[in-house]
């Protein structure tokens, strides 16, 4: 995950948020946002 730049990152969370995929899989991209500091960019009102 270290290699997408931060906009696909977020990106890729929104999709599987939307796919509805893992929950394993959701928490591990939210990690990797967390790290680098990314969660104010988040839009909140429809995804966790």
């Amino acid at each position: 995950m270290e290699q997408l730049s931060d906009e696909l990152l977020l990106e890729s969370y929104y999709t599987a948020y939307e796919l509805d995929l893992s929950p394993d899989f959701l928490s591990l991209i939210e990690e990797e946002i967390q790290r680098r500091h990314l969660s104010h960019k988040l839009k909140t009102k429809d995804y966790r």
